[in-house]
């Protein structure tokens, strides 16, 4: 009988030792990859940094692309101006040229070799020529200075002066002719044609 109860203690010992392993075994806490978890994380947040710091470094270079461009396409004044006013020389001498070309070819067109007739065509020679040259004066007027302009026109009223003596002077080789009042034109618009480019070339900025 005491055989039977030491083997049965026996067992009762084994089952308590077996039971107290599985308990052991099921206490053990769950490892979770926590770490990885966490690198995960911080990758995560490295890239959303890097993200954001290439989003701001390219607004930077945006901004920075916007004020070249606001600052080529910003026009100097003063580099304008001289553009401008060259520009301006260069057209009016170009005009010149051609309004020159022009009245020669009418002259030379012209069918009928009658006085009166080119009267009539230096006449509209003479409205083209004094034209341009008020045009041209009223350009100056503009671009020289108060002191400048002062001397420019005590200078054109000496200039229209010698103009028109000269003519008269040349028309009296005809005195008394049909072709006193033709030389008359003819000399005005020689003189008013030289007196546009000289003003253009020599005063015109």
């Amino acid at each position: 009988m005491k055989r039977n109860y030491s083997i049965l203690f026996l067992c009762l010992a084994v089952i308590l030792l077996a039971s107290c392993g599985n308990a052991s075994e099921e206490s053990k806490p769950t490892i979770i990859n926590e770490p990885k978890q966490e690198k995960e994380k911080d990758s995560n947040d490295t890239d959303s940094k890097e993200a954001t710091s290439n989003s701001d470094h390219e607004q930077t270079n945006t901004k920075e692309s916007d004020i070249n461009d606001e600052e080529e396409r910003k026009p100097s004044t003063e580099q304008d101006m001289t553009t401008d006013t060259q520009s301006l020389k260069q057209e009016y001498l170009v005009k010149l040229k051609k309004t020159k070309h022009e009245t020669e070819e009418k002259r030379n067109n012209s069918e009928e070799d009658i006085t009166i007739v080119l009267k009539g065509i230096e006449g509209e020679i003479f409205d083209v020529w004094d034209g341009l040259l008020n045009e041209i004066y009223g350009v100056l007027k503009n671009q020289l200075s108060e002191e400048e302009m002062e001397r420019l026109r005590s200078e054109q009223r000496k200039w229209l002066d010698f103009r028109d003596r000269t003519a008269k002077e040349a028309s009296l080789k005809y005195e008394g002719g049909t072709a006193e009042q033709l030389e008359y034109v003819v000399v005005l618009n020689k003189l008013t044609e030289e007196r546009c480019f000289q003003l253009v070339e020599s005063y015109m900025k």
